[in-house]
């Protein structure tokens, strides 16, 4: 399978103003990449684009789909072609779902015939975790929508990336008052996320001891799963 690379074009990332999204902006400038980064607060995108000059920010809001539409195109007049999308825009809140609208790619990969989407999922996503209800359903929904997009574009060109994160160390991980267990940093996880890119993995899920648990946990009887779980984390 062919791999994506700085030279096919640009990266953006969405909900790159703090946490994994502005780490990995920094990681994949790093290797290479123009990276355009995109967020609601304009100072906080600016001060993510000085930490590079590979850096750019395009201040949009990602359930806005005309400004969407249009941040596609400032980033590719500015930057070229779109080649790796990496879809990060989430929040944590008891009734908030992240959004994502996959169109907004179709026009470069439909020209380019290649091109690698990479969609910021969470291990939340495997199973019911404590406080994260409306979070977890979020996540579990872009696991179904990313391997249906997996099969539909299977021919095209276009590979797609699940990302599954255990915790980070980010704004939305320190307001939680349940253990976190195999907790890492921003800048850990965006140099895992960027080596599986790198390497065209469909699943990057990490801590591995983590994701491994809790793979297994969800392979048992449901009331036995909701049980053990609970009491690893803490309630």
């Amino acid at each position: 399978m062919k791999i994506t690379t700085p030279h096919h074009g640009c990266a953006w990332i969405t909900g790159a103003s703090s946490g994994i999204g502005a780490a990995l902006a920094v990681e994949l400038a790093n290797r290479g990449w123009k990276v355009a980064i995109s967020a609601r607060r304009e100072a906080d995108l600016q001060a993510v684009a000085a930490q590079h000059g590979n850096i750019h920010g395009f201040v949009c809001d990602v359930t806005d789909r005309t400004a969407m539409a249009q941040v596609t195109t400032d980033i590719e007049r500015a930057l070229g072609p779109i080649a790796l999308g990496v879809m990060n825009a989430g929040i944590y809140l008891p009734t908030a779902l992240p959004q994502f609208d996959a169109t907004l790619f179709d026009r470069t990969f439909e020209v380019s015939g290649e091109g690698h989407i990479s969609l910021i999922s969470s291990v939340a996503g495997y199973g019911g975790l404590v406080t994260s209800a409306a979070y977890g359903a979020s996540k579990a929904a872009l696991f179904n929508m990313g391997e249906s997009l997996a099969m539909d574009l299977k021919d095209s060109g276009v590979h797609i990336s699940m990302v599954a994160p255990g915790f980070v160390k980010t704004p939305a991980t320190d307001v939680n008052e349940f253990a976190m267990p195999f907790i890492i940093e921003a800048d850990e996880a965006a140099r895992r996320i960027a080596d599986g890119l790198a390497k065209n993995k469909t699943h990057i899920s990490f801590p591995r001891r983590f994701s491994f648990l809790l793979r297994f946990l969800n392979l048992l009887p449901r009331s036995t799963y909701v049980k053990l779980a609970g009491r690893f984390m803490g309630r």
